[in-house]
Parts: structure tokens; sequence; C-alpha cells
């Protein structure tokens, strides 16, 4: 009778997180900003019905790299969750703390079983505040740990050189322009230091606008108006953002769709209504809309 093959528990460990993070790395980065009236999402995506963006809930956003359909069952997760404690308690019981604690326990359990691969996804969960001070961003590594993030955060492809280009130069009160624009200065910069254009046309953008009258802050930034951004000297104000005409449009949440052959999103992710219920006949007992 043969000796089974032995291996340490670190080493099985140090495999899967070099497992995990080689898939993270075949998606397209990612980043997130804080600006001066919310937190914008800005991404490279050729496509416009696949969205590496969506909503969670009223202020809760959530955006994902690494392999599609994995961080697409955890999207749904979330949504029923957000929705089940909304309905069941009050519309501000739902933080994006708690969806975040959720998403790490589910990405450390699945992590340090040997019954099935770990997930090849990053996340990153952000809630607008009142106020800048009371924004909220959370990073999600594969296995499940929870970072805390402030100003800005990429994951996904080159992340860390992003995020250094971006802590270098990004300042707390930016507008939505200026913001946006060192999104796309710091994808635009390849691995070996050039760098390229990426058109407003491949870019996919999202807000959690906090001036939004509305209960709900998630919106997409396409069209005219993304070309306006991009377009301006940093002088305009987030006030831009507002416009919805020609341009930006709210999202309820997000569907799917098939992931590329090598197993990353590559710039896709999930699509914009899907399974985000719509709240509009339901009242709790204390009469808010749900």
């Amino acid at each position: 009778m043969s000796t089974p093959f032995y291996v340490s528990p670190q080493q099985a460990m140090a495999d899967r997180a070099e497992y995990a993070r080689k898939g993270i790395a075949r998606g397209r980065s990612l980043v997130v900003l804080q600006y001066a009236d919310g937190i914008v999402f800005v991404g490279e995506n050729p496509s416009r019905a696949l969205h590496k963006f969506s909503e969670i809930y009223d202020r809760i956003g959530f955006a994902a790299a690494g392999k599609y359909n994995e961080y697409e069952n955890l999207r749904i997760g979330g949504v029923r969750y957000a929705d089940l404690r909304g309905y069941t308690y009050d519309r501000d019981d739902v933080t994006a703390r708690g969806l975040a604690n959720v998403y790490a326990q589910t990405l450390g359990t699945i992590f340090s079983s040997n019954a099935e691969k770990p997930y090849e996804v990053e996340l990153v969960v952000a809630e607008v505040g009142a106020t800048p001070d009371g924004d909220q961003i959370y990073r999600l590594p594969h296995d499940g740990s929870i970072v805390d993030e402030h100003g800005s955060v990429a994951v996904g492809g080159n992340a860390e050189q992003i995020s250094t280009y971006l802590d270098q130069r990004h300042r707390d009160g930016m507008t939505l322009a200026e913001a946006l624009k060192l999104a796309v200065q710091s994808l635009s910069r390849d691995t070996n230091g050039s760098e390229r254009e990426i058109p407003a046309e491949r870019l996919e953008v999202a807000v959690l606008d906090r001036t939004r009258p509305q209960q709900r802050k998630f919106k997409r930034i396409v069209g005219r108006q993304l070309e306006r951004l991009l377009g301006e000297d940093g002088d305009a104000g987030a006030s831009d953002a507002e416009e919805g005409a020609d341009g930006a449009e709210p999202d309820a949440g997000s569907d799917a769709a098939a992931d590329s052959a090598s197993g990353s999103d590559s710039g896709s992710g999930s699509s914009g209504k899907g399974d985000k219920d719509d709240k509009g006949g339901k009242t709790d007992k204390g009469g808010k809309e749900k």
C-alpha cells in the first residue's frame, strides 16, 4: 500500500492563494474613487450590455474583478441579503459593512475548504454617506479578508501599479470630472510604463451620487455626458452628474452573461437590471417605501 502524498497546510494555502491571484489578474482592472459628491466606479469595458458594476441597495454599489460566474453568484446573494434585511427591519439597516461581512464569510469558507477550488474574484463594496466622512469602501480579496480603503482602490489586472499611481495623485474634494480623468489615466498605463488611449465608448462609469434627491444613489454615466466630463478642464462641478436625459441612467442591479473563454471577466461583468426587485409597491410597518 502506497503512502499518501503529504502537503503541509501552509503550502496548500499558499498554492490556493496563488491560483486565485492568477485568475484575478487575467481580468481587466477597475478603480473606485471618492470625489466631492460621492464615489465613482471606472473600468475599461468595450461591451455595452455587460457591466462590471451594479447596484446592491439604495446607497451601496458593487464592483468585481475575476471570474464572472463566481462573482455574479456573490452579487445575487448580496442583493437577496440586502432586500431581506431592508424589508424585515429598515432600509437604513442595510450597510456596506454588513454586506462586506457576509461576503467575507462566504469567501473565507470557500478558500479554506479543500472540497472545492477558491473563488477567483476580488470585490469592492462601497456605500455613499450623507457627507464625505460617511463614505465607506471595502475591498475583499479571494481569501475573505476585509480591507477598509479610503480615497481610492484598484482591483484586477495590474492593480498594484494602478494603486500606487492613484495614491500619489488622488486628493480629497476632487470634482467628478477630475476623479474620472485621474481614473482613466491610471487605467491607461500599461505594465511596461507606456500609456495608451482609452476612448469613451470603451469605458464603463457609474457613480454613487449623494446629491441625488432620490433614495437610490446609484446611476450610470454614459454617452454625451461621459464625453463632456472627460473633456472638461476639471473646473466643472459634479452637477453634470445629475443630468440624466443624455447619459446618466439609474440602475436597479444587474444581470449576467457568459465570461470570456479564459475564465476571467476581461472587461465585462454583470448587466443592468435583473435580480433586484422593484420596490415600488412594498412598504414596511413604519410606512417607508420599500
